[in-house]
């Protein structure tokens, strides 16, 4: 799960044996939009809940 993720977030670099077509480069870049989106909404919860 961590491989995929960092591979998501170009942290680690792609398996060449993966197939490379547009419907996968797509479905790749909306998680890696979900991942950003999820730790700002985790990020701006933090700090909603640490201000009170």
């Amino acid at each position: 799960m961590w491989n995929q993720i960092a591979q998501y977030l170009y942290i680690k670099k792609r398996n060449s044996d993966t197939p490379k077509n547009f419907s996968i480069k797509f479905m790749h870049g909306i998680n890696r939009i979900s991942i950003f989106l999820f730790l700002i909404g985790l990020i701006i919860l933090a700090f909603k809940l640490l201000r009170r």
